[in-house]
């Protein structure tokens, strides 16, 4: 009974002594090397990521036109104009959004109409697009590849080849249509009630072959023996999907739902290159880039809706960390 006492307590001791002799023999070329592994990354992460989204939030509380100092002092009252170079003055900026700048409201309306046909149309279209992929059907791999391609392309290209689809005068859809000359012809880029559903025509043949993709990974993961539980017990192929296949698909869900929120906040490529987002195309990104770069150059105003937009695109993320966290937690 002693000598199994006396086993027990000198093993983690052994233990220690083997973990010190592996830490004693790094060189100094070893140590170097793994400082700079985790260095390099760190700071390359606080000089591209925090400390410009720390800076966007202390700008977005100035003045501040992009030229000259930030100064501290109190700003000169009854001044309304937001082109004041660098003065101090709280929350003005994000009160100036929300009631006397009138493409704020109008931009938030149209992100959330991309949010909706994001959830609407793109997910199930992707999610359908996986399901009859991962049944096995001839030349599955062709069909992946070819609804997987638009995700390659990068948001520019896709709005250069859809402007040809769209074309008012030559372009395909209005030449099926039979509406090319100039007296019949349908501008859906520049008719302010059409030009943001024929964007989202757009983004949601992107973002279904996004949603395909993970859907896929998800349904490879199912254990097969649920699916033949299911057909045991005498479900149908949609019974089966819809109470054994789709509950088991929770994570993945949530990745979507996460991932179609910061894609729909995040649109701006199509936008910008179909008419630099306006005329009925106002997004709170467009709107950030034509304040901070545009001819204005509102830097403080615009990095004011910076921080709307991050401080919406963090809800989702928190949800998504918070569900992964507790179910790493969960017994």
């Amino acid at each position: 009974m002693a000598s199994t006492i006396t086993t027990t307590r000198t093993a983690p001791s052994a233990a220690k002594s083997r973990r010190r002799r592996r830490l004693r023999s790094l060189t100094r070329r070893d140590r170097f090397v793994i400082a700079a592994m985790l260095l390099v990354p760190l700071l390359l992460d606080l000089a591209f990521i925090w400390f410009p989204a720390l800076a966007t939030v202390l700008l977005s509380f100035t003045r501040w036109n992009g030229v000259g100092g930030l100064h501290t002092s109190a700003c000169v009252p009854n001044v309304p104009s937001i082109l004041d170079n660098g003065c101090l003055f709280g929350v003005q900026n994000y009160h100036q959004a929300a009631t006397i700048y009138p493409e704020f409201w109008p931009a938030v309306r149209h992100n959330l109409v991309w949010l909706a046909v994001f959830i609407l149309f793109a997910t199930p279209l992707g999610m359908l697009f996986a399901v009859v992929i991962d049944r096995g059907i001839k030349n599955s791999r062709m069909y992946q590849s070819i609804l997987f391609l638009p995700v390659m392309l990068s948001l520019a290209l896709i709005g250069i080849i859809w402007e040809f689809m769209y074309s008012q005068n030559y372009g395909l859809i209005n030449t099926v249509i039979g509406r090319t000359s100039n007296s019949n012809a349908i501008d859906w880029l520049g008719n302010p009630h059409l030009n943001l559903w024929a964007v989202l025509v757009e983004a949601t043949w992107r973002q279904a072959g996004y949603v395909m993709v993970l859907y896929l990974a998800g349904l490879k993961a199912v254990d097969p023996s649920l699916r033949e539980a299911a057909l045991i017990d005498g479900a149908n192929q949609w019974q089966t999907f819809w109470r054994v296949v789709f509950p088991v698909l929770k994570p993945i869900n949530i990745v979507i739902l996460v991932v179609t929120v910061i894609e729909s906040l995040r649109a701006f490529d199509l936008v910008y290159i179909t008419n630099k987002g306006i005329n009925g195309l106002e997004l709170l990104s467009v709107l950030v880039t034509s304040n901070i770069v545009g001819e204005t150059q509102r830097v403080g105003f615009g990095s004011a809706l910076g921080v709307v937009l991050l401080v919406i695109s963090l809800v989702p993320i928190s949800i998504f960390l918070y569900n992964t966290f507790r179910r790493e937690d969960a017994p």
